[in-house]
């Protein structure tokens, strides 16, 4: 586990159900990322892929609040809930599907941590904006890794999206005075974040 910041970490894992068909140009790493932030009265974590005796240390008693970028990254969410009474938030659109309790959350709601879900894209996919830090976290809709921070591939696409209307969902993000790129797939952008996030957007 590696802090980041003061109060903001990060860490992978090899995504369990990972198969080398995921994998490929235009496929996923098998190693995912999950972050976790010091909220003050709470610990929170961001698409959490992690064993609860780790996060006991940092959470010390707090409350465990998981925050996930879309219901499909549950990953140890029900771990966490069993062990440590955390706390689910996921998009109000895909909450049902997560067989767990959850809290929804939508666009224009604060989350613990004073956390900002932004539109992603997508209906049930949301970044998730730590104006403390100015970072945003990202699940699938921007990638990271050997390849560089990019949009999701024009493969995974949705059906009624096209390569430039997923760009010009997002371009609001540029907004952001964003020093922090969180992606869960790839690792995180610290030089020239805004760039980054720009070329990506831009491509």
């Amino acid at each position: 586990m590696k802090e980041l910041r003061p109060g903001l970490w990060t860490w992978s894992a090899p995504h369990p159900s990972w198969t080398p068909e995921d994998g490929g140009p235009e496929g996923w790493e098998r190693e995912v990322r999950s972050y976790a932030l010091d909220a003050g009265d709470s610990l929170v974590l961001f698409d959490p892929l992690v064993a609860p005796d780790r996060i006991s240390p940092l959470a010390g008693g707090r409350p465990v609040v998981v925050i996930l970028t879309c219901h499909w990254h549950s990953r140890s969410s029900e771990r966490l809930v069993q062990a440590l009474g955390a706390v689910v938030r996921a998009p109000a659109t895909e909450a049902r599907d997560l067989g767990l309790t959850v809290v929804s959350y939508a666009a224009g709601d604060t989350l613990p941590g004073d956390v900002e879900p932004i539109p992603g894209g997508y209906s049930d996919e949301f970044l998730l904006w730590i104006p403390a830090h100015r970072a945003l976290v990202a699940g699938d809709v921007f990638l990271g890794g050997e390849r560089g921070f990019r949009v999701q591939p024009d493969s995974w696409l949705a059906e009624e999206l096209t390569h430039e209307t997923l760009r010009e969902r997002l371009r609001p993000v540029l907004e952001l005075p964003v020093e922090l790129l969180l992606p869960t797939h790839g690792d995180p952008v610290a030089e020239d974040a805004a760039g980054a996030l720009r070329a990506a957007i831009d491509s």
